[in-house]
């Protein structure tokens, strides 16, 4: 892969539609899930957390290099951020909510939003509650992970105040149903959810004893008692992409030598080198040079991007890593935007995004790092 010399290239920020504009904010970090997403218009979406909210900066033309914001979104006493993408384009924007009561208590909520249109408003802030009635025990409850099935069903599924997985999903009508109890035990920090194009989910935990799947037998169905696997991934790095016909690659950091590895029930972990991830990694399906392949990203041990490249399911064939000078706070995101390029973005220890995307020719080289 071929790399150029990192750059910073300036652009000015118009306003465009949204919510409010303003230098003042900056990203206090990175959201979970698919923070870079592409709209049904090919432009391209980015979204960071911020104090009191979110920012979001948005194309203004398909394929850049002009962007618009950031727009501030106010969302009161958010601790946490998820961004989930439907095949149909819309943005689901998923919150942990803690709040302060007049008498000094502490509650806990999950919040959902929805952004239908590139560059437009999102809709009011709903609040999907807690499943723990009890106060004290709902503030254990964790950071929620959302999955949009093929026909536009969302589901959040959250770590419970109990370590079990807790699931609530919309009704054919719209509405939400009750929260779910999926069961499993010891999961130590948010799951890894998969929307699989036939319309099933899948979901993959990291716990005490290694690690929990729960599968959908059918589009639409119960989710199955939990399986458990005697794996061993690190807490917090469990990351799902589709790379086959309703068939998904798990990838995390292995717990007992750092390394990253891919996994596919009924099989074994491959190894693909020593790239460990603190959070999440960030995995995409793209082809390169006429090959299917995966590309995965993290932040390093040294607070540097890291990039890998490989075969779709074809792990065993070598998987390499480049690493990057760019310094990041989380994970970074990956993306293809509306031209077809791989995007690649971070958030700087500044709380400023930047982003590269794809250049010409062979392998997968990026053009200079943009400063938005």
């Amino acid at each position: 892969m071929r790399r150029r010399s990192a750059g910073a290239v300036g652009y000015a920020r118009p306003v465009g539609n949204g919510e409010a504009a303003g230098p003042r904010h900056v990203a206090s970090g990175t959201a979970h899930g698919n923070w870079l997403t592409l709209g049904k218009d090919g432009r391209l979406t980015l979204y960071a957390p911020t104090d009191g909210g979110l920012l979001r900066w948005s194309e203004t033309a398909v394929g850049g290099p002009a962007w618009s914001g950031p727009h501030f979104v106010a969302v009161a006493d958010l601790t946490d951020l998820t961004v989930a993408q439907g095949a149909d384009g819309y943005v689901h924007l998923l919150g942990r909510r803690q709040r302060t009561g007049s008498d000094g208590a502490r509650s806990v909520d999950i919040v959902h939003a929805i952004q239908y249109q590139t560059g437009r408003a999102v809709t009011d802030w709903r609040s999907l509650g807690n499943p723990h009635k009890d106060h004290e025990q709902g503030r254990g409850l964790g950071v929620p992970v959302g999955a949009i099935a093929s026909d536009g069903t969302v589901h959040v599924f959250v770590r419970s105040a109990g370590r079990g997985l807790m699931l609530r999903r919309e009704a054919p009508n719209g509405k939400w149903k009750a929260w779910e109890d999926l069961l499993g035990s010891g999961i130590d920090a948010p799951p890894a959810a998969v929307a699989l194009s036939g319309g099933r989910g899948e979901v993959c935990a990291a716990a005490e004893t290694g690690v929990w799947m729960w599968r959908q037998a059918e589009a639409g169905g119960s989710f199955a008692t939990p399986r458990g696997f005697a794996l061993r991934p690190t807490p917090g790095t469990v990351a799902a992409l589709e790379t086959g016909p309703d068939r998904a690659t798990y990838f995390w950091t292995d717990a007992a030598d750092g390394g990253t590895v891919a996994w596919r029930p009924g099989g074994w972990p491959v190894a693909l080198g020593p790239a460990p991830a603190e959070r999440p990694y960030a995995a995409l399906r793209t082809a390169l040079d006429g090959y299917d392949c995966v590309v995965l990203a993290c932040r390093g041990q040294d607070g540097t991007a890291v990039l890998g490249v490989g075969g779709t399911e074809n792990e065993a064939n070598g998987f390499w890593w480049y690493a990057l000078p760019e310094r990041c706070q989380g994970t970074p995101a990956l993306a293809r935007d509306g031209l077809g390029r791989v995007v690649m973005a971070l958030i700087d220890p500044d709380g400023v995004p930047r982003l590269a995307r794809q250049d010409e020719g062979a392998g997968l080289a990026f053009t200079r790092w943009q400063r938005l």
